[in-house]
């Protein structure tokens, strides 16, 4: 049984969440936690509207509404970044979740169609508007994805045990930026990253602009139907993908990982998950939601099944670690047994 319950007041508040997320939304649509910190982090509504080009009433009520839902802090007339916002809500900060926020704007449309999802079982937007269709889209994905992976990345990238790793196949690689930070982190490494062309075309300037073009090689493809060379690479990596396939696929694309690894090559594979009942970590269970509203077979699984897969893929020495806040990603690694010790 489910121990989160609501009370009445929590029924209202839940009814109106939304309110903050929008808030959020045009927040960042603005620029305005960056314009402030511009400005010291301390500026006046009047001052910010008039070097912005804004209308000062319609900027206090968006000032004041983020200090209601503690993105600001107020005094007197003047607006300061909280220390969250300052450090993931200003561009090029430290933790810069900009993009990655934006993703989350992008599909807010799609969850006020929930009820269709409920009634037909298929995705409310078709997944190829953000997988190449729509060219802008499907940009802006790919950079909402680096954003995160960036902020996921720092803390994910010392978790992996890649002593002598020579060479890495990431699966559905994105926009290459887990590939460029295990890349930073072991001069001796190279990688090969998939993913459709539209996807790989953003990730070759992302991997460019990071000067690691001559080491991490991104190649278009799908990791549904793509044949690797046999016991070429030292490890496979699959990160935030998984989430988006059905059980019968997850196995099929393992056992090309598989197919991939040498013997005694180790698979890593970070992913958003539950624990057996679906319903905890809460926003996990509501992520599974959001991939049901835009791809076909969109949900989240536990730890425990992802396991089972690994197992029925041919994989031993199945693990879990969590992963450091904010993001509750768990990383699960396995190991291809070495048939050359088994002989």
């Amino acid at each position: 049984m489910s121990e989160q319950t609501l009370s009445v007041q929590g029924v209202v508040e839940l009814a109106s969440a939304y309110y903050g997320s929008a808030v959020l939304f045009a927040a960042l649509d603005i620029g305005l936690f960056t314009l402030i910190q511009r400005e010291g982090n301390r500026i006046s509504g009047e001052d910010l509207a008039r070097g912005a080009g804004l209308d000062p009433r319609g900027l206090r009520l968006l000032l004041d509404a983020c200090v209601a839902v503690g993105l600001l802090l107020k005094d007197g007339a003047c607006y300061t970044n909280t220390p969250a916002a300052a450090s993931t809500l200003v561009a090029g900060a430290p933790q810069d979740l900009t993009r990655a926020v934006r993703y989350n704007r992008d599909v807010y449309p799609a969850w006020g169609r929930l009820a269709e999802l409920v009634k037909s079982g298929k995705p409310v937007e078709a997944p190829e508007v953000h997988l190449g269709e729509d060219a802008g889209r499907t940009r802006r994905f790919v950079l909402a994805m680096h954003g995160r992976a960036m902020g996921i990345g720092r803390t994910v990238v010392p978790l992996l045990d890649l002593r002598g790793c020579r060479r890495l196949l990431d699966m559905a690689g994105g926009p290459g930026t887990y590939a460029v930070l295990m890349a930073q982190a072991c001069p001796e490494l190279t990688a090969v990253t998939v993913d459709l062309p539209a996807v790989s075309a953003v990730a070759t300037e992302l991997v460019g602009e990071a000067g690691l073009s001559a080491r991490v090689v991104c190649r278009p493809g799908d990791y549904h139907t793509d044949t690797y060379e046999a016991e070429a690479f030292d490890a496979v990596t699959i990160f935030g993908a998984l989430h988006q396939e059905s059980p019968e696929q997850i196995v099929a694309i393992l056992k090309r990982a598989r197919h991939a690894l040498k013997p005694g090559g180790l698979i890593y594979i970070l992913d958003m998950m539950t624990d057996a009942t679906h319903t905890r970590p809460a926003f996990s269970a509501l992520f599974a939601v959001n991939m049901a509203l835009t791809t076909h077979n969109g949900w989240v699984f536990s730890d425990v099944e992802l396991h089972g897969w690994l197992r029925e893929a041919g994989f031993e020495a199945c693990a879990t670690r969590a992963v450091p806040p904010p993001m509750p990603h768990w990383l699960v690694s396995a190991r291809k047994p070495d048939h050359l010790l088994r002989q």
